[in-house]
Parts: structure tokens; C-alpha cells; sequence
């Protein structure tokens, strides 16, 4: 997965798009998993932040939409199990 967080860094135009739906795809697989920013960087080496900027960017293209709290922030890992849980009902949506 660090190598595609590299590749998402370099593309550029829709290429970009798809590497960051494959990635974000990837990484809602272990949403449910303990303390979830922790256990990505354990395992994976994968940092919060490039997650995070991959998901703004994907928010940006207007391809996602993030949820959001009643204060408004952002909820991440709402968001990526909500997309590990109903990915088909997300697509259609967004699509």
C-alpha cells in the first residue's frame, strides 16, 4: 500500500482518481479494526495524514463525501466504514 500512496502522489488527472478510489478501498477493508490510525501505522507503515489528504482530494473531485459531526468536522473513519460496509450503495451514489 506505500507504494500506491507514492503512485497517488505522482499521477495526476483521472488516473489519480482511480489510484485513490483502489487505495481508499483498500484501507475501509480494516476500518473496524482497534484503535484504527494505530493499527495502520503498525502494520503498514501507513500514516493518518496521506489517508486524510487522499480522502480531502477524493472530497475535492467531488467524489466523496466525507461525514461530517454536528460541529463540523470530518469523520474518517465513519466515512471508510460506511464504504467497507455498503460499497455497492456508495458507488451507485456517487455515481
Amino acid at each position: 500500500m506505500k507504494t500506491e500512496i507514492k503512485r497517488f502522489k505522482i499521477t495526476k488527472g483521472d488516473e489519480r482518481v482511480k489510484v485513490a478510489w483502489k487505495l481508499i478501498r483498500e484501507i475501509a477493508k480494516f476500518s473496524h479494526s482497534g484503535p484504527f490510525w494505530k493499527f495502520l501505522e503498525e502494520n503498514f507503515g501507513i500514516k493518518e495524514k496521506d489517508v486524510k489528504e487522499i480522502m480531502r482530494f477524493l472530497e475535492e473531485a467531488g467524489e466523496l463525501e466525507l461525514h461530517r459531526s454536528i460541529d463540523g468536522k470530518r469523520l474518517y473513519v465513519s466515512t471508510l466504514k460506511d464504504i467497507k460496509d455498503n460499497p455497492i450503495k456508495l458507488d451507485r451514489w456517487l455515481k
